[in-house]
């Protein structure tokens, strides 16, 4: 029903949990947890906060209403991705995968799996092989396991973190950085060589060890031959994960015989790789949930809860990631009511055509409604909506509204209808959670959304799951000839998305939007800023 990550709340990117989350936090946000309760699933990975495990539970107790009996129930990491996966797929029987930094260790596991004689229970779960079946068993395969220690590290999302880490050592949440820097590098500059794969684990060759080593020398930075020592990276590193991934994928199909993949994990946030998954891997059919990383951990959580615990089959599917609280009318129309003095608010008759026409005229507008994404994409209901077709916009956004680096792609939307005559693709997209190329003759017409390498994470639109964006799109397909938009997160510099509709104020008060949609308002700057391709100037 409902999934909240602490960062909407907090407004700390990347926020952990901690104990007096839940009294302090989440109670306030959820109506629905001061309700009785008839189970409580946690999770915890390998970091401390296992240590803390009887203190969360009586927190539970102190807060929440269970009812007499009531279980609290915990599940092992990798077991709580592969279920935020699969029961909520379209699938009836798939192959599953889940790949992260590191999960749960050996003696926290809550799931059968048959580990070589004289396992240490210290080791910690970093890749995760599952047979799925609606209804029936998710059955453990195989785990690569690491004993945890940095100097020697093991798996895919060891790698990538090493790698990331090497090129932005601050703070977490990186990776996309380094994914979409890569298309800039020479992969084969440093002679780095593949990653060591077998069978289903992978381990990090000497020469990788040694280079992460070089703490200072690969440091991002935006130009000159730093940039271009630290784009080779992330080209070389990129490389190499790509092709081990295809290696252990091309594993996991073997032993399963399957024709469906449903993947988890951090590393399923690479769209990078993703994109080879389903255009090369022998998987027909890919399905990867709008939160495959740690925070799609409390939704699969729940779903265990449910089926393995309750026994009540889910009805639940991902055909959509709007999970946050319901929105409250009242909310919005004091929040209008409450604008600083640099805002003025109108109600068009007709909202989406007002929308379009700043859209066209090159303006910037974010987009606030419905219940909030639960994933890191932005997929409609907390958005900035622009022209890709203005050579200047992708400048604009990165450097004027987002406060990032230059180098950073942005996404399309497109009516589902469209998406193939402009993208390589066979196959829906609602998630953004894959890259394809842009067919070369919309390549031009496209500035915005077309990557360095001639490809772009797009999300696909339909009317049943986004009416509104499916208006919005349609109404500018009829009015410029195109389908397609710029749709990136609303949030600003180091923020996370916007919860909250004073928080989707103050980002268009303190960046460089034009305008912002908050059905049924459309609330616009006194003093504008200046529009891209016209009077806006990077230089």
């Amino acid at each position: 029903m409902y999934s909240l990550q602490k960062e909407r709340i907090s407004r700390r990117k990347h926020h952990w949990g901690r104990l007096g989350d839940l009294p302090d936090l989440y109670l306030p946000e959820m109506p629905l947890l001061k309700e009785p309760v008839d189970l409580v699933v946690e999770g915890y990975s390998s970091d401390t906060e296992m240590e803390h495990k009887d203190a969360y539970e009586e927190e539970l107790r102190e807060t929440l209403s269970l009812k007499e009996g009531a279980r609290v129930v915990q599940v092992s990491h990798h077991l709580s991705h592969v279920y935020s996966a699969f029961p909520p797929s379209p699938f009836e029987r798939a192959a599953g995968l889940v790949i992260d930094a590191q999960g749960s260790r050996v003696r926290d596991f809550t799931e059968p799996v048959r580990l070589p004689k004289g396992t240490r229970d210290d080791m910690v779960e970093v890749a995760s092989f599952y047979r799925c079946e609606r209804g029936g068993e998710i059955e453990c395969l195989a785990k690569q396991l690491w004993d945890g220690d940095w100097a020697r590290p093991a798996g895919l999302g060891c790698f990538y973190a090493l790698l990331t880490k090497l090129l932005w050592p601050e703070g977490e949440g990186n990776e996309g950085r380094v994914t979409g820097l890569a298309p800039f590098g020479d992969p084969y500059v440093y002679g780095l060589p593949d990653l060591d794969v077998r069978g289903h684990e992978v381990f990090i060759p000497e020469e990788w060890i040694e280079t992460f080593a070089q703490r200072d020398a690969y440091l991002y930075e935006p130009g000159g031959e730093r940039f271009a020592r630290a784009a080779d990276l992330a080209a070389a590193g990129q490389r190499v994960y790509e092709n081990a991934l295809a290696q252990v994928v091309a594993w996991l199909h073997g032993q399963t015989g399957l024709d469906r993949l449903a993947f988890a994990g951090g590393a399923a946030l690479n769209c990078s790789a993703n994109g080879r998954i389903v255009r090369e891997s022998p998987f027909r059919e890919v399905f990867i949930p709008p939160s495959p990383h740690a925070g799609g951990t409390a939704v699969g959580c729940a779903l265990y809860g449910l089926i393995e615990c309750l026994g009540v089959e889910s009805g639940f599917r991902w055909t959509d990631d709007f999970l946050g609280p319901d929105p409250d009318e009242n909310e919005i129309t004091a929040a209008v009511r409450s604008l600083p003095d640099g805002l003025v608010a109108e109600q068009p008759d007709d909202l989406v055509g007002a929308m379009v026409s700043l859209l066209e005229s090159g303006r910037v507008v974010a987009l606030h409604q419905g219940r909030s994404e639960s994933g890191p994409r932005a997929l409609g209901n907390r958005s900035i909506i622009a022209d890709p077709a203005r050579p200047d916009m992708q400048d604009y956004v990165n450097f004027e509204v987002k406060g990032r680096e230059w180098f950073r792609p942005l996404a399309p939307l497109v009516l589902a209808e469209h998406a193939g005559r402009l993208f390589d693709i066979d196959r829906p997209a609602p998630f953004m959670q894959y890259s394809a190329d842009v067919r070369p003759e919309h390549r031009s017409s496209l500035p915005g959304v077309t990557h360095v390498d001639g490809t772009a994470r797009l999300q696909t639109v339909e009317e049943s799951a986004t009416p509104f964006l499916h208006a919005l799109l349609t109404r500018w397909h009829e009015t410029t000839g195109s389908p397609a938009l710029i749709n990136t997160s609303l949030n600003g510099p180091g923020h996370p998305l916007t919860e909250t509709p004073e928080q989707s104020i103050d980002t268009l008060l303190s960046t460089g939007l034009h305008a912002l949609v908050m059905p049924p308002y459309l609330i616009r700057k006194r003093d504008e800023p200046p529009v891209p391709g016209a009077d806006w100037d990077r230089d």
